[in-house]
């Protein structure tokens, strides 16, 4: 029997996806899980997912997962992560979560260098509200709470999560990589491996952004929201690594 060349990973739970057609956040997810497998951490990982569309997580990632109030998943992982040193925790969090009521919480985490991972999804809207505009939103983009486009003067410029929180001394590892290419999702694995790899060094706070899609509020089909991805998001949010750990020993940690 020939061997396969791409299986199931044991990290997702085997249920159908209620995601809409062309969302990436099954991406990410199998991404995180996958790498949880090949690191031999599933039986010693837990996840924090707040309100929004992350908080389906639990449906799909086969790991120790609990919820937490509207933007309170970092304060939440850092009580399990003081508790579990010996676990790999992350949070799986939403632009509309993160970046809007969350903001507070994500700037602390990472000022005081709570040794955990956060997965960001930016996917420039709020998802299971109903489309409205979040902090990442675009200047010009239509949201239900922006008809003719948000504008600066309205509502400010989009706000750039990772090049915020890699200003502050405790996150150690930021970078923002893509779910909209095959090339780009092979980078974005290789990111979540380092993130868990600098967190079970205990180091300090690490992040990763995903610049992902949401066909169904920006009311574009699949494939046209990966052009729209490529096209409007990457000029804004340029992919790469905004922080990395100093060298010690004369390496960079990996």
């Amino acid at each position: 029997m020939a061997t396969p060349v791409f299986e199931y990973t044991k990290g997702m739970h085997r249920v159908d996806t209620n995601f809409c057609p062309g969302c990436t956040h099954g991406i990410a997810h199998r991404l995180i899980t996958e790498t949880l497998d090949e690191m031999g951490m599933l039986g010693n990982a837990i996840g924090v997912a707040p309100i929004g569309c992350s908080v389906q997580a639990h449906k799909f990632m086969n790991v120790d997962m609990c919820e937490a109030a509207h933007g309170r998943a970092p304060a939440v992982a850092s009580g399990i992560r003081r508790v579990h040193p010996d676990k790999l925790v992350y949070t799986y969090q939403g632009d509309g979560d993160l970046a809007s009521i969350g903001t507070a919480e994500i700037v602390h985490a990472a000022a005081r260098g709570e040794k955990f991972t956060t997965f960001f999804i930016n996917n420039c809207i709020y998802g299971m509200t109903g489309g409205q505009m979040a902090p990442t939103t675009l200047i010009g983009q239509k949201s239900t709470t922006s008809q003719d486009g948000r504008t600066k003067e309205q509502a400010g410029n989009p706000i750039r999560v990772s090049e915020l929180l890699s200003t502050l001394d405790g996150a150690v590892y930021v970078e923002r990589v893509a779910l909209n290419t095959p090339a780009n999702i092979r980078k974005a694995k290789a990111a979540v491996r380092r993130a868990f790899e600098i967190q079970r060094q205990g180091l300090g706070f690490t992040f990763i952004e995903f610049l992902s899609t949401c066909p169904t509020n920006w009311g574009v089909t699949p494939p046209d929201a990966m052009k729209w991805l490529t096209d409007n998001m990457l000029p804004y949010y340029p992919l790469g690594v905004y922080k990395q750990p100093e060298k010690q020993d004369g390496e960079v940690a990996k």
